[in-house]
């Protein structure tokens, strides 16, 4: 029984000699794929850097280098600091460009104008107040009737050599004529601070016509009162006329006399105090 084991032991060492040795060939080639694939990264470095040394340029030479925008040019100017003012450029480097395009029509828009009623005849004017002749300021207006050229208060007017105050004289009869009426004017509902031209009347009456019929204000050339005007100045009336007579009126008014003292209801008759006697119906 000894001797079938024995043989079989000594056939099985050159079997297993084999299989050591192709397993050692097999661990061999399994350990250069791992070398290869552990490369060490400092080799590359070393590598590169003899690389670099050999042949004088960076090893980073290869990348491309960013595109820069290009710089504007820049336009300089002589300054002397002596000197405060700016300097004189040559003609032929200013260049005058169109103005550019708006970027809404609502830029070109203009405000809308108020909308009247289709009934409106004007707006009315209550306390109405004469800096001038023609010019009326009432309710936060300020209007100047239109086909007129107003009298200012400071004009004067010279009548056979004699100089006058026509201003202030047409502003009294244009005071006088209003007498504190509300004036009905063609303007917007809403005031101003702004002098507007209109149309005014007192009821029925034109104040303009008036004006310029009475000679207290000008005609505008080719306005509604050309006609008027010229009648107003062949008949004289009002600043085409001679001054006021002011001979009879003082420059300053008279005191008004003092009032009676009234009597006493009781009288002294004797060292007696009576009645008085009651006043007659005639006193």
């Amino acid at each position: 029984m000894r001797l079938p084991h024995l043989a079989l032991a000594v056939l099985m060492v050159p079997v297993m000699a084999g299989l050591v040795i192709v397993g050692g060939h097999r661990l061999k080639g399994s350990e250069s794929t791992v070398a290869v694939d552990q490369i060490d990264p400092g080799a590359d470095a070393v590598a590169g850097a003899g690389t670099e040394a050999t042949s004088g340029e960076p090893a980073t030479s290869a990348i491309p280098a960013p595109v820069q925008p290009p710089k504007p040019a820049v336009h300089s100017r002589a300054i002397d600091p002596d000197v405060i003012a700016q300097p004189e450029l040559p003609a032929g480097e200013l260049e005058r460009i169109e103005p550019r395009e708006p970027l809404s029509k609502l830029a070109l828009a203009v405000p809308p104008k108020p909308k009247m009623p289709d009934d409106w005849n004007g707006t009315k004017l209550f306390q109405p107040v004469a800096p001038a002749a023609g010019l009326i300021d009432a309710k936060g207006y300020s209007v100047a009737v239109s086909g007129i050229d107003v009298v200012r208060q400071e004009e004067t007017c010279t009548t056979d050599g004699k100089s006058w105050p026509c201003g202030i004289r047409a502003r009294t009869a244009f005071r006088a004529f209003l007498r504190g009426r509300a004036v009905v004017c063609k303007v917007p509902p809403e005031g101003g601070h702004e002098l507007i031209a209109a149309e005014c009347r007192i009821g029925k009456q034109d104040v303009g016509q008036w004006l310029v019929e009475n000679g207290w204000a000008r005609a505008a050339k080719g306005g509604p009162y050309a006609d008027a005007g010229e009648k107003a100045q062949k008949a004289k009336a009002g600043i085409f006329g001679s001054a006021p007579n002011l001979a009879g009126i003082s420059a300053v008014p008279a005191a008004p006399p003092a009032p009676e003292a009234p009597g006493s209801i009781l009288e002294e008759d004797g060292g007696a105090l009576k009645p008085a006697d009651p006043p007659t119906p005639s006193e």
